[in-house]
């Protein structure tokens, strides 16, 4: 008997139809628009109040949707503000939150400094997170919750709603 053989009897007794399988639950995502009108609000805060800052914008997992930085940023102000967005989108958690849980040092992916929130629908789902930097920390998380808060979208997870 051939491999080929076996194989077209298994399936033939056995179709892929009658494996139940489970429809995949919908989720939101962070489009590119959303990304946009968080970060160009974020320049626009900043602008107005004199600041220079980097801005990076992610999706839940890390990867990032949009970013910029205005000329005369310090060089590693990408990857400061690239680590507080991952750790406001993994945690789903303000990193000003997450610094006073005082995590241990050298934890990866974990920023103890503001200016980093995390995303949210008004539904409570969460979309991923912002990093700024360039101003001090309290300017850089005040910076990222306003252009979260311009596109419409939370900075901290929703409070459940009674039913």
């Amino acid at each position: 008997m051939s491999v080929r053989f076996i194989l077209s009897a298994w399936l033939a007794a056995f179709p892929l139809a009658a494996i139940p399988c489970a429809a995949q639950t919908a989720r939101p995502a962070l489009d590119y628009g959303s990304a946009a009108a968080i970060r160009d609000s974020c320049l626009a805060w900043a602008r107005q109040r004199g600041m220079k800052v980097t801005i990076v914008v992610l999706e839940p997992h890390g990867m990032a949707v949009t970013l910029a930085h205005m000329d005369g940023v310090s060089t590693a102000g990408g990857e400061i503000a690239q680590w507080k967005a991952v750790s406001a989108a993994k945690f789903g958690r303000a990193t000003a939150d997450i610094a006073a849980m005082n995590p241990p040092a050298g934890m990866p992916s974990v920023a103890a400094l503001q200016g980093g929130v995390p995303i949210y629908t008004a539904e409570g789902a969460l979309l991923g997170g912002v990093g700024v930097s360039g101003g001090k920390p309290a300017e850089d998380a005040a910076c990222a919750t306003a252009g979260v808060e311009a596109a419409g979208l939370k900075a901290a997870r929703p409070a459940p709603t009674a039913q």
